[in-house]
C-alpha cells in the first residue's frame, strides 16, 4: 500500500518552493551589495563632477 500524504501540506510545500525559486531568482536579478551600490555613487558622482569641469561658459 502506498504511502499516505497530506494533499493541503504538498500543495503548501510545492507553493513555498515555487516562491523560493522566484526570490532567488529577484536577488539574482535586481540585488546588489552595498559596496556596490557605493561605488557606483562615487562613479556617478565623479562623472558628474567631471562633466561639470568641463562646461564651457556662456557669454553673451
Amino acid at each position: 500500500m502506498g504511502d499516505l500524504i497530506n494533499l493541503n501540506r504538498a500543495r503548501k510545500a510545492r507553493a513555498k518552493a515555487a516562491r523560493t525559486a522566484e526570490a532567488e531568482a529577484n536577488r539574482l536579478k535586481f540585488g546588489r551589495s552595498k559596496a556596490e551600490r557605493t561605488a557606483e555613487a562615487l562613479d556617478k558622482a565623479r562623472a558628474e563632477r567631471l562633466l561639470t569641469g568641463a562646461k564651457r561658459e556662456e557669454t553673451e
